[in-house]
């Protein structure tokens, strides 16, 4: 038959804007469909794959819209047509004419959109010639991908891949639904600076020497927070961007140094105003892009529940199990390990693990090695068996605190109970890891999307190197119900008006309502270090536009990038952005960074420190 589904087509079902007829093709590759039968039509595009099969020659041609079969038959090919077939390669571009034909119904292929007809070819011209490939785009089934080193290097070639262009109809979709519904709901789009001052915002700046002003810099923005503020100042009451945003800082899957985000504001506004804009906006975006219902309103759960309940802001509901505080019923029975706990001020928290007596003795092992990896001295196991209970942490389980675990617990026969004894600080990072991996492992992580908000959040959180009061989402937060002295008082004991969104585990959005009050910003700046002269330094146009009539007003910023990630069933963020950078922030593909000629720096005031270190001048 010539032609496999494997690499599928590119209709996404949703997609319905495609190419219109141009000089080289009467329809896109992928929009053949039987009602073409029967008519000469021009096409234009890639070699995906070649077959011969006895004196027919067969070629899937491959644009962005999907696959189509060309067959090139002796009786109906020209002869120098054939002869030029038999020499193409993957991936030369080309055009033909020919007539659209009905396939045999045992060569009809289900799993193509053009997969009942084909292309008898009569005329065929060589557009462009490609070189023998470093990387396949039409990958055989059952073979590996190249190497991510090697598919960033050639990434035109990877961008080519069906599965790709998959993701970035997705995106193209998304980002679409996004404008539009925001726009219905009365924000107006407004670009913000890209070369702007430098201001603290928990990652590194990209730094931009000035030509003119030598010795001064613009900063790339980390995000537009004091811009759309300065925006809802300025009477724009409902404000939002695609914005690009750039931060300096160590990367991973999810994270780049450049990203994009939906990023809105709103004045006179609270929390529910806020959540119901972001929540219309998601509901079209995946009623749009993949025609799916999600169920609003999401609901909610305070920062303190998460933590104590899931051991993390960015709790997977997926995984209905709970951590638990077993101090009391697991303290006091002389297990040194968690009477110790107890005796430092900490605590014994724990999980149970339904089904997981059955895990291996070597995989226990390997949960003692993942909550000290997580930050925690060690983990403890209990099995419950109709016989009773062992491992480590048995000699704490006397016949109450039995009955107690199975009563108010669950706990039951092939059970697992996992133990973390000490500060929170370390008990709730290595439980959420140990609640993830084990749920995950053992199949208990439901299907669909689980959406919650985590609302008030601490407005600081302790520098884990220093000690010293941080911002926990940005230094421009709302406190809640606090005076300027009474937060420079207890700065940790202070809750804010911050939220994040958060889908199956991973934070998709955040956001706050942003304080209004000048005496309570500078005091949250004075506990973060600065001092007056620092303050009106750095935000004195901020403060400045305060002193005029600031509303009361707030907002969130949506990863785009993660949630088209999500969308798609994929990892890495890579995956969704056209030309991502590696782990270590480098463009394989364009040799990004590069080095700077020396008259360029002199044009900027700039010379290059010795390999050694500073030159000292």
């Amino acid at each position: 038959m010539g032609d496999d589904g494997r690499s599928g087509p590119l209709d996404h079902g949703t997609f319905r804007g495609h190419p219109g007829p141009t000089r080289y093709r009467d329809v896109a590759c992928g929009r053949v469909d039987g009602d073409w039968t029967g008519r000469s039509v021009q096409l234009a595009g890639w070699v995906h794959r070649r077959r011969d099969k006895g004196g027919v020659k067969f070629i899937l041609l491959r644009d962005r819209t999907g696959l189509v079969q060309l067959a090139f038959e002796p009786e109906h090919t020209p002869q120098r047509v054939m002869e030029a077939a038999s020499s193409l390669n993957p991936e030369d571009v080309l055009w033909i004419r020919g007539d659209v034909e009905s396939r045999p119904p045992e060569a009809v292929n289900p799993d193509m959109p053009t997969g009942a007809v084909e292309i008898r070819v009569r005329e065929m011209e060589v557009l462009a010639s490609s070189d023998p490939l470093p990387i396949l785009v039409a990958i055989p089934p059952g073979e590996d991908l190249p190497s991510e080193e090697l598919r960033l290097r050639h990434r035109v070639l990877d961008l080519r891949r069906p599965e790709l262009q998959r993701n970035f109809v997705v995106r193209h979709l998304a980002t679409n639904a996004a404008r539009a519904a925001l726009a219905r709901q009365g924000f107006l789009e407004v670009e913000t600076p890209f070369l702007t001052r430098r201001t603290p915002e928990g990652a590194r700046d990209y730094l931009v020497p000035s030509r003119i002003h030598h010795g001064e810099f613009y900063a790339l923005p980390q995000s537009p927070q004091l811009y759309k503020q300065l925006l809802m100042v300025s009477g724009f009451d409902r404000y939002f961007q695609i914005a690009r945003c750039l931060r300096d800082e160590d990367l991973r899957a999810d994270r780049q140094p450049e990203f994009t985000q939906i990023d809105v504001e709103m004045a006179f506004v609270g929390e529910d105003d806020v959540f119901a804009a972001c929540e219309q906006m998601l509901v079209d975006m995946y009623a749009v892009t993949l025609d799916r219902a999600i169920p609003v309103p999401f609901p909610r759960m305070s920062w303190a529940e998460a933590m104590e309940s899931y051991g993390t802001d960015k709790p997977d509901l997926r995984i209905e199990w709970r951590i638990h505080d077993l101090s009391e019923v697991l303290g006091g029975r002389g297990f040194g390990i968690i009477d110790g706990a107890l005796a430092d001020g900490g605590r014994a928290r724990g999980i149970v693990v339904p089904g997981g007596g059955s895990l291996s003795r070597s995989r226990l092992d390997a949960i003692n090695d993942m909550a000290r990896a997580a930050g925690a001295r060690g983990a403890l196991w209990l099995k419950c068996t109709d016989d009773g209970y062992s491992g480590p942490a048995a000699r704490a389980v006397d016949e109450t605190a039995g009955a107690r675990l199975q009563a108010e617990y669950g706990l039951s026969a092939g059970d697992l109970l996992v133990l973390v004894a000490g500060p929170d600080s370390e008990s709730s990072p290595a439980l959420d890891v140990l609640r993830r991996q084990l749920g995950t492992e053992l199949g208990a992580a439901g299907e669909g999307e689980h959406w919650i908000w985590v609302t008030d959040f601490p407005l600081f959180e302790a520098d884990p190197e220093t000690g010293a009061p941080a911002a926990s989402h940005h230094p421009f937060t709302m406190p809640v119900d606090v005076t300027a002295a009474e937060l420079l008082a207890e700065p940790f004991a202070v809750r804010s008006r911050a939220y994040d969104l958060v889908l199956n585990g991973t934070e998709l959005a955040s956001g706050s309502i942003r304080c209004h009050v000048p005496e309570l910003q500078r005091a949250i700046l004075e506990v973060l270090g600065m001092t007056a002269e620092q303050v009106d330094a750095r935000f004195g146009f901020l403060l400045e536009a305060f002193r005029y009539g600031v509303p009361p007003h707030g907002g969130f910023a949506l990863g785009l990038d993660r949630l088209i990630a999500m969308m798609v069933g994929v990892s890495s963020l890579r995956d969704v952005i056209a030309f991502p950078k590696t782990t270590a922030a480098r463009g394989l593909m364009e040799g990004a960074p590069s080095a700077v000629e020396a008259d360029l720096l002199a044009d900027l005031g700039l010379r290059l420190a010795d390999a050694g270190g500073a030159d000292g001048d």
